[in-house]
């Protein structure tokens, strides 16, 4: 039960020998012994190591009391809660104000909009932020869930703006596991699981949809047609005629005389479509370290076979990070994250086009249930419906070979310098520098047999493409951390910058004289010849960016907050004249629950009044 606004509760029927526990957000949990007591006064004592959390707020961190923007954590602890193949699908329901659609396809994502959509016509996916490097092509789908520490999202333009222009979707901050000091210690965690597709939009049975077809032709025109409750055995015979097996099928009804919709055959064409599917992953780490070195390494698997046939993902992972304090005034340390992953991204549009549904259930739901998949001497029929560019999906899932490799590796190094630990007189003051390389490779092979629906009788297709993206960001930091009384002052000064280069290369023909070769030999189309269907084309993309940001936080009496940053971008995507932005923001906090008049009202938590203002870059 909840008590009232003066924290008074009543409760019935409790046991002589029973215990009541209490427990509210922010506070230590309770358990008091009733021993024939009537009466109770519960004092709850603050959970201080909750409030003293440490949180990722870009570029640095903060007790989770003191941060003024609007953040939100998921910890390790929530991250693998139920087994997911990829962090975006652990963030789900996770986080307030993160939406996140999920995808059936293995090995594919959906999107993430934090405070919903922020453009019409650009992108609205956020910034991705990992152990400091940030992402330009793609996000975090390629880490291992297992291997993440923490994700910290940063959802308001105050919080957002030391990101400038690309922190205008919101930024997505994680933090990788690390070794920690203790004894070696080595872990094992997998998980098996088991899915099937539940529809709640199924389609219409073989007697509803013939039933429906006949009012759509009665409707369209009255005087030719009977209505769908009068149907005639001579109207059906004009409104279903087109495909051979599927008016017979249709006929079966018309047995007696008379209609009875319950004798035609239902085709369950998603059935044939579809099956269970099995996701096995599993994870081997070790962590262990000294005061000196901390270290960790984690390998991981994992399997994905979809519920749809023709899908599958597989990925491999390996992390490693090390961590050296070779003087107390030092330290450096270094992590690597690297995947390779292969998809089977099954089949995907109709008829070689852009219209339809994108896979292979979208296709079955698309055909009716008279229409039959086979004729009577077992063949399978290529056009099991009336309505035109309606193929079938038997064994389709065999005549489209859509294989996609990505490989990925994303690193990060660092070394910190504490000058106070060097002279005592600049205790507080410390520089970091930061480089962060972040490398990835995709390669996607496409052959389409002439047998596929996708390509509705035409000659069989093959296609090639490539995408390496290369970038890199050098961050140098001055951070000043330093409490003077009542008074607590942070400052962080950062100069950056960063490149990226997106070399693309692609080709494609049709007419593959041996099609066991797939998209590996497509050398010997000779495009010389009209009937062949070539073509293939490369691109070079790169950009530069530079950038300084100065951040001031402030509090006093741990009462009074006030966060101040502004960010000054250099791209060289922009005009002349034009390159440069600057993005200021500021905020202010009242942690009302350390006021004196607050104190005796023990059901506030870290309860603050926030005002914040920034800017980002506009979509």
């Amino acid at each position: 039960m909840i008590t009232d606004l003066d924290g008074r509760f009543t409760l019935s029927n409790v046991p002589n020998n029973g215990t009541i526990s209490i427990s509210f957000i922010g506070y230590k949990d309770q358990e008091i012994s009733v021993a024939g007591k009537t009466n109770f006064q519960v004092t709850l004592q603050e959970d201080n190591a909750m409030l003293d959390e440490v949180v990722v707020v870009g570029y640095g961190v903060q007790k989770k009391s003191d941060v003024t923007g609007a953040l939100t954590r998921v910890g390790s602890k929530e991250l693998n809660a139920k087994p997911v193949s990829n962090a975006f699908e652990a963030l789900q329901g996770k986080a307030a104000g993160v939406d996140i659609t999920s995808s059936q396809r293995p090995g594919s994502v959906g999107s993430i909009r934090i405070r919903g959509n922020r453009s019409l016509n650009a992108s609205n996916t956020p910034l991705y932020v990992v152990d400091g490097v940030p992402l330009s092509a793609g996000g975090i789908e390629t880490l291992n869930p297992r291997d993440i520490e923490s994700i910290d999202i940063l959802k308001d333009a105050s919080s957002t703006a030391i990101y400038g222009s690309r922190g205008a979707n919101g930024v997505v901050l994680v933090t990788t596991k690390r070794g920690k000091v203790g004894q070696f210690a080595l872990n094992y965690s997998g998980t098996v699981t088991m899915e099937t597709i539940e529809d709640k939009s199924p389609v219409m049975s073989a007697s509803d949809y013939i039933t429906w077809k006949r009012w759509a032709y009665y409707n369209n025109n009255p005087e030719v047609y009977a209505p769908g409750n009068a149907p005639t055995y001579e109207n059906d015979q004009k409104i279903f005629a087109g495909d051979t097996y599927a008016l017979k099928n249709v006929n079966k009804g018309w047995e007696g005389n008379s209609w009875d919709g319950s004798k035609v055959s239902n085709t369950d064409w998603t059935g044939i479509v579809t099956r269970t599917g099995i996701t096995h992953e599993h994870t081997l780490s070790a962590t262990g370290g000294s005061e000196n070195l901390q270290g960790s390494f984690s390998f991981g698997y994992l399997n994905n076979k979809g519920t749809q046939k023709g899908q599958e993902y597989e990925r491999f992972n390996l992390a490693a990070t090390v961590d050296i304090t070779p003087k107390p005034w030092i330290k450096i340390g270094a992590s690597i994250n690297m995947s390779f992953a292969d998809q089977q991204y099954g089949v995907d549009r109709m008829a070689g086009t852009n219209n339809g549904p994108g896979d292979i259930y979208g296709l079955a739901k698309s055909i009716p249930r008279y229409a039959v998949p086979y004729d009577d001497e077992g063949n399978v029929i290529a056009t099991p419906h009336t309505e035109s560019r309606t193929y079938t999906v038997v064994d389709e899932w065999k005549k489209v070979n859509d294989d996609r490799e990505n490989y990925r590796a994303l690193a990060s190094f660092y070394a910190q310098l504490d000058f106070g630990k060097m002279w005592k007189p600049l205790e507080g003051l410390s520089y970091k520098f930061a480089f962060g390389p972040d490398f990835r490779y995709n390669r996607n092979g496409i052959f389409r047999d002439s047998s596929s629906a996708s390509l509705a009788g035409s000659t069989n297709y093959a296609s090639w493409g490539s995408n390496r993206y290369f970038s890199w960001t050098l961050d140098n930091m001055i951070l000043y951390n330093r409490q003077f009384g009542k008074h607590n002052i942070g400052v962080t000064l950062l100069q950056t910058a960063s490149k990226n280069n997106h070399e693309s290369g692609s080709m494609s023909a049709s007419d593959i004289l041996v099609p066991e070769m797939l998209w590996n030999n497509m050398g010997i189309v000779d495009v010389t010849q009209s009937r062949y269907k070539a073509g293939m084309g490369t691109g070079l993309t790169e950009s530069q960016m530079a950038s300084y940001m100065a951040r001031i936080n402030y509090s006093f009496n741990d009462r009074y907050l006030l966060t101040v940053s502004g960010r000054y971008d250099g791209s060289s995507v922009l005009a002349a004249g034009n390159k440069w932005d600057f993005f200021p923001s500021a905020a202010l906090g009242w942690r009302i629950n350390q006021e004196e008049f607050m104190q005796d009202i023990t059901w506030i938590d870290n309860l603050k009044l926030r005002i914040g203002v920034g800017t980002t870059g506009n979509s």
